[in-house]
């Protein structure tokens, strides 16, 4: 089987959301047409943004029903993370919080997909 590489989300503008995504994550567009549009997160992993009218079948579900997560090293980068993002507009939808598997915070980009920074709690 093949190693993961891809994330795949369906969003309402495929270049409006890859503007916001290079700016969050201050990375470059891999890949672009029209409707879909790839980002590289790092580690060999992608973010795809396909825009919802073009998905071939098409999906019927809705954005915030999962989340994608990155780590931060500390509950500090967690809040300075927040901050930074705050900063360029990005709605929160939990502030950094802890909670029993770590400290958080949660995102939502502009079609309401969840982004969730996390420093998980010591094992």
């Amino acid at each position: 089987m093949a190693d993961f590489n891809l994330v795949v989300l369906y969003v309402a503008d495929a270049q409006a959301s890859s503007a916001f995504y290079q700016t969050l994550l201050g990375c470059p567009v891999a890949q672009s047409s029209p409707k879909f549009v790839v980002l590289p997160l790092g580690n060999g992993t992608m973010l795809g943004l396909w825009q919802r009218d073009a998905v071939v079948p098409p999906s019927a579900s809705e954005a915030g029903s999962s989340e994608i997560s990155w780590t931060a090293p500390d509950a500090e980068a967690v809040r300075a993370t927040c901050e930074a993002w705050t900063t360029r507009g990005v709605r929160i939808a939990q502030p950094p919080t802890a909670m029993p598997f770590g400290h958080t915070f949660v995102a939502l980009d502009p079609d309401g997909h969840r982004l969730r920074v996390l420093a998980p709690a010591a094992v």
